[in-house]
């Protein structure tokens, strides 16, 4: 006895998120679009590495907003015959390329430091200091868009990662300006850009992490799936539940499918159970569900039931 069903109801929750992180979105790109420019200006006139890394910083911070927007705006187009799921999985495409273009500017910013540690430039401090005082403003208000939905999407994770990361970054500069103006210690610019560039490494370690997992169809790091079973148990003619995967078709939806054991004389009332279990599972961010029935004696024939 085996019926499939799918759910592809309660997409209510996602659309308003999504729609105010739209504008969120947009501003962080304008503002540090902006940004970037005046840094790159500020660090050529000034010589200063540390600006010219944090610019650097700030476009791949540009082109990871960016590529979350797109993701989310594919997360809008309709499934085809093609793409039964839509594009929903976009976004988790994207957050695994911001971990990696995060990377990329890590690696060039400790190779710079480097170098420059071993041939110091006369650097303008002030000018320095106050080019990053901007930007810890824009990085700090941009990153305060993100604040309050960062743990419901990676990607927006991600947004808020590399704001408030760089509202540091750009504390740190301004420590490092300061110094520089009344010290005249330019080595201290190569300093600063190595500390950045261990700041940058750690919160972007947990970002990679996290979206290879979702790349790979793992159970999304938030999701218990002894808690889902034992959620899944407590519905009233629920026997047994097995054969239990959990995955993420993007960066705010999951799935489930699981093999459900029934009491036999409950089995006409499976829409009902269904049901209910269904709604246990948008509780914990579960928005697709799958169920198999089966009776109580009948053994599952699949290989490696478990």
């Amino acid at each position: 006895m085996s019926g499939h069903d799918h759910s592809h109801h309660h997409h209510h929750d996602h659309a308003p998120k999504l729609d105010h992180l739209n504008a969120a979105f947009i501003w962080g790109i304008i503002l540090n679009s902006a940004f970037v420019v005046i840094e790159v200006v500020a660090g050529l006139y000034t010589h200063s590495l540390s600006l010219l890394t944090d610019a650097g910083h700030n476009l791949s911070d540009v082109a990871s907003l960016a590529l979350a927007l797109l993701a989310f705006k594919l997360t809008k187009v309709n499934s085809n015959s093609q793409y039964t799921y839509g594009y929903k999985r976009s976004t988790i495409i994207v957050s695994f390329f911001n971990a990696l273009i995060l990377f990329v500017a890590i690696g060039f910013i400790i190779y710079e430091a480097i170098m420059r540690f071993m041939n110091p430039e006369v650097i303008a401090g002030g000018t320095m200091a106050w080019v990053a005082f901007i930007g810890i403003g824009i990085n700090a208000f941009t990153a305060w868009l993100f604040v309050k939905d960062k743990d419901t999407d990676l990607n927006v994770k991600g947004a808020y990662l590399h704001m408030a990361i760089d509202a540091i970054v750009s504390f740190g500069v301004v420590i490092s300006g300061v110094i520089i103006y009344f010290t005249k210690l330019y080595w201290i610019d190569s300093v600063v850009s190595l500390i950045i560039a261990v700041v940058i490494l750690r919160g972007t370690w947990s970002l990679l992490k996290d979206s290879l997992r979702l790349e790979m169809d793992g159970v999304p790091k938030e999701m218990d799936l002894e808690k889902i079973k034992i959620e899944l148990m407590k519905c009233k003619g629920v026997i047994d539940v097995h054969h239990m995967h959990v995955w993420a078709l993007s960066t705010t939806e999951n799935a489930l499918t699981a093999h459900l054991v029934i009491k036999p004389e409950l089995l006409p009332t499976f829409n009902n159970i269904k049901k209910d279990l269904r709604h246990r599972l948008e509780h914990m961010s579960i928005n697709h569900a799958t169920f198999e029935p089966e009776i109580e004696e009948e053994d599952c024939k699949q290989l490696n039931c478990d």
